[in-house]
């Protein structure tokens, strides 16, 4: 009798758990329903709360949203510890680093910013807006050269693009090589005519 009272005790608390996983995917996507509405209304604590009150370290998806939303939310230590979390969870994933760029933005954490980015370009050495920024970095800290290499990227990769050439022509010019930066901002000023950076660099070439 007490085998039969096991088994059944067994198949009660079976049934019991796959009802209740059975309800985890609708829990959760009501919870994130919730969480979009309350964000699109402007509400970015309440919508991270609709996702803490079901919270799964473990979850991927929860992590970079609650990142998101505490960044909405100008709680930038608190959204960088569940965009690392993200990243921990799936490290070659980028969106998570990309994503944890703009707190560390907001806190002016420029090293962890460029360690970031150059992060992922270890896994997507050919991503455009990772070598852009880790470009405007190099730039900022008159590290043409490094720059260069980067802009040049993205400008072999898209070079109809205005930012990454008008960028690559000041690094250019700031590495002592007129010629070169003076194509360049010629080309800017096809890209977007008139433009005054373009026609600032080549006043300073003539």
């Amino acid at each position: 009798m007490g085998t039969l009272n096991r088994i059944l005790l067994l198949a009660v608390f079976t049934s019991l758990f796959t009802c209740l996983m059975a309800q985890n995917p609708v829990t959760l996507q009501t919870a994130f329903v919730k969480s979009y509405e309350a964000e699109q209304a402007g509400n970015y604590t309440a919508a991270g709360n609709e996702l803490k009150a079901v919270y799964k370290a473990d979850n991927y998806v929860m992590n970079i949203r609650l990142g998101w939303l505490c960044y909405l939310a100008k709680q930038y230590t608190e959204s960088i510890t569940y965009y690392d979390k993200a990243i921990a969870l799936k490290p070659y994933a980028i969106e998570a680093r990309f994503g944890c760029v703009k707190p560390l933005s907001a806190l002016e954490s420029w090293d962890k910013v460029k360690a970031n980015y150059v992060e992922i370009l270890k896994i997507d050495p050919q991503n455009t807006v990772a070598n852009y920024w880790l470009g405007v970095i190099y730039f900022n800290h008159k590290d043409y050269a490094n720059a260069i290499k980067l802009f040049e990227k993205t400008v072999n990769l898209y070079p109809l693009d205005y930012d990454s050439v008008i960028m690559l022509a000041w690094s250019k010019l700031n590495s002592s090589k007129p010629a070169d930066a003076k194509v360049l901002f010629n080309q800017a000023l096809i890209l977007r005519p008139n433009d005054s950076s373009a026609l600032s660099g080549l006043k300073l070439i003539r």
